[in-house]
Order: structure tokens, then sequence, then C-alpha cells
């Protein structure tokens, strides 16, 4: 049956997110709206039930959290408050057609183990900081199995110190169980987010380093206790 929902997923994503990519195109001033009202619609199909720990801070201008399933964006483009500007690899916005969901709402696309890509990533931010957009990034950097975490990279660092940004974390649990990319499976159920305290950026300080183990201990202490 998770089987099967997957398959229905897979079917009816491609469809949404094509009328969904239109739409933005057709109504680009309306593109946040369209997104809530798509990312509200799949809550409902794949039966999802969220459980929101804390509050999500409208002030933050750029939220971190972990990374284990497609999930986690839908999650938050249901969920974030402002328009969300993803930061997100450069080769999902390559993909024909598709790619144009990152396009569309001019997301923030990063070529990896390019130089000259993290000029453009700190130019790209300002802009998109300069429209009222918070950032959103994930700084594991790729997908993991939803039990660990792996070192976070430089990328978030670099440009939350660069423009003194306001700093929220995210611990997601659940997301993948949800909808399970690798396995093809989807699963109706419950995903938890812990919403963490905001912190101010600086350079001065070891801010991120101290996010990146409260991120982790918060994980490992909520997996103790998960669906138990």
């Amino acid at each position: 049956m998770a089987k099967l929902r997957a398959v229905f997923t897979i079917l009816q994503m491609i469809i949404t997110v094509t009328i969904t990519i239109i739409l933005m195109y057709l109504f680009n001033k309306k593109n946040r709206e369209i997104r809530r009202v798509w990312g509200a619609l799949q809550m409902k199909l794949l039966g999802i039930e969220i459980e929101l720990v804390g509050k999500i801070d409208e002030d933050a201008t750029m939220m971190i959290m972990n990374h284990q399933s497609v999930m986690d964006i839908i999650l938050f483009e249901y969920l974030a408050p402002k328009n969300t500007a993803w930061i997100s690899k450069k080769e999902i916005g390559d993909i024909p057609w598709f790619g144009r969901i990152l396009k569309a709402p001019n997301m923030i696309m990063v070529e990896r183990q390019s130089k000259k890509s993290l000029i453009k990533l700190i130019k790209d931010s300002k802009n998109r900081l300069d429209d009222n957009r918070p950032l959103a990034i994930f700084p594991e950097g790729t997908r993991t199995d939803g039990k660990n975490m792996r070192k976070f990279k430089a990328g978030a660092k670099v440009i939350a110190n660069k423009f003194e940004l306001k700093v929220q974390a995210f611990v997601i649990l659940g997301s993948l169980e949800i909808l399970d990319s690798k396995k093809l499976t989807q699963t109706p159920g419950k995903v938890k987010i812990i919403c963490l305290p905001t912190v101010q950026a600086s350079k001065n300080t070891s801010w991120y380093e101290d996010i990146e183990e409260q991120m982790k201990q918060t994980l490992e202490m909520e997996l103790k206790t998960w669906k138990s």
C-alpha cells in the first residue's frame, strides 16, 4: 500500500507542480500564495499531521533545518509566514521543465564546488534579503536517514555572518517516514517540527557551531521518544 501511495504521489505531484509553475508565471506577484496553497494541498493528499513545538519567528531572516526528505521543503512552503527564498543545488533547477519550480519564484541556485558560485550566492542572497525574503537552507548540504545529522557546511554561516542575519533553526522528525523517495514509499502520519530560539549571527561568536550542537542534541533526545 505504501508503494502504491508513492506512485499516486508521484503522479499527482507531476500534475500539481506543473499547474503551480504555470500559475506562478501567470500571477508572479502572487507566487507565495500559490506555493502555500500547493503546500496545503499536499498536506491533505499525503495525510500529514503537523506537531509544531514552539513558534516560527516572523522576524528571522534565515531558517536552517535538518534534511531527510523532499517533504521538508513542502512543510515549510506550507508553514513559512513570508516569501522564503530557498537555497538549492543548481542541478535541481536544471531539470527540464520541473526545474522551473525554483526559477519561477526566483529561488537561489548554487553550483557546488565552484568558487564563483559562492560570490553569486552572496550577491543573490543580498538581493532576496533586500526584497524582504528570508533565506532557507539545509546546512548539512544533503539528505540523511533522519536518525543522524551530518557536519554542517560553511555556506549558511558565511551568508549569515556577512549580513548579520537573525537565524532560527528547526529540527524535523518523521518526514522521511511520510515520503521516502529512495524506497519509493508514502505513508500518512505525523511530522514533528521543533522551533529553536532565534540567534543573532556574528563573526565574533560560535553561534553556528552552537546551533549545530543544539540541533544534534535535540534530534537525539526527540528520537528516544518518537512514536514510542
